[in-house]
């Protein structure tokens, strides 16, 4: 297998990630001095036109723009290097009409998202893609551009689901298939091994090796194919994507973290040792009683192991997996990933 350098990856100027769909929205929370997170009430205010003036203020209602939180993820990443800009979507989440009512508030360009990228075969990233990738596809022909590139795993299952202790098997509902995004205008590219994304602006990982005695994969999971079922708690397709920002360091966005953030984040400096670990935003997976056990651990190394600039737990990290993040890294270094937030990353 050969592998992507870190060579092979460009140090950005800027990298800008706006939180499409998430679990959550808490736009009134305080953000830290010196934390780069845009809540989304704020980007609303710049954007949005005067409704009247009031005792000699401009008025503006944002409220009534405020995007909706679902059970699951999608990310719009962009990277900057000089004039250059490229944006990826990372994930798309389980319901299209949520990521495309989202997507029309925080006022996204659609035909510049020319790949979008699945981190894992889990409904709840990837239900949407056919529809979504029908309206991208359709924008970007409209601007006269390449039609949208869908990077996804090749080790498709039909279903997935977890069997709980009493036997009961609780179901995701059924992939997209390949036959789907195509025809929904996707060109599918089919990666198994770590590559580079948009000419080199992102980085994919391949396989995420699995280090830590404690980050077991999601006890009960299983995956179908046809009328076979077989356990599946390793989710070996899960991939991340990173990104490198001139004097901050390495982004790693993982999206649900099966293989264990900590793995995730190990991986990501095996590519790239010699960088620090920025931003690590996605979901944790550490809500539920299979996998609450490892919240100590895993903060545990995150500080002392990783020691990343800012963590950013959403969708599945949990309640409990989030106060205790919070109470080792804030303040300055914990910024939760919350629907419509902005995360501007630019070169020191």
């Amino acid at each position: 297998m050969q592998e992507a350098l870190p060579s092979d990856v460009a140090a950005l100027d800027a990298l800008e990630l706006l939180v499409v769909v998430d679990n959550e929205t808490d736009t009134l929370s305080s953000v830290d001095q010196g934390v780069p997170q845009i809540p989304e009430i704020f980007s609303l205010a710049a954007r949005l036109p005067s409704i009247r003036v009031a005792g000699g203020h401009e008025a503006k209602e944002p409220f009534n723009h405020l995007c909706c939180a679902c059970h699951g993820f999608s990310v719009l990443a962009t990277a900057r290097r000089g004039d250059k800009a490229r944006s990826i979507l990372f994930d798309v989440g389980p319901y299209p009409d949520v990521w495309l009512d989202n997507a029309r508030r925080l006022a996204i360009e659609l035909a510049r998202i020319e790949l979008v990228f699945l981190s894992h075969w889990h409904f709840d990233h990837s239900g949407g893609i056919p529809k979504v990738v029908e309206v991208i596809s359709r924008a970007r022909a409209a601007a006269g551009l390449d039609p949208v590139i869908v990077d996804v795993h090749p080790d498709r299952p039909d279903q997935r689901g977890v069997q709980t202790p009493a036997g009961l098997m609780v179901l995701l509902p059924e992939e997209p298939t390949f036959e789907a995004i195509t025809a929904a205008g996707g060109r599918v590219a089919k990666e198994s091994d770590a590559h580079i994304l948009s000419e080199g602006m992102f980085f994919a990982s391949g396989a995420i090796e699995r280090v830590t005695e404690y980050e077991t994969g999601l006890a009960g999971h299983h995956s179908f194919s046809g009328d076979e079922v077989r356990p599946d708690p390793l989710i070996m397709d899960e991939r991340y994507v990173a990104a490198s920002v001139r004097g901050r360091g390495l982004t790693v966005l993982s999206a649900c973290s099966h293989a264990g953030v900590v793995n995730a984040c190990l991986d990501a400096k095996r590519h790239f040792p010699d960088h620090r670990i920025d931003t690590v935003l996605g979901g944790y997976h550490l809500a539920g009683n299979a996998v609450e056990e490892r919240i100590a651990p895993t903060v545990r190394d995150l500080e002392s192991r990783i020691s990343p600039r800012i963590v950013a737990p959403g969708h599945c990290t949990g309640w409990r997996a989030k106060a205790a993040l919070a109470h080792t890294f804030a303040p300055g270094h914990y910024a939760p990933s919350v629907v419509g937030s902005l995360y501007r990353l630019v070169a020191e």
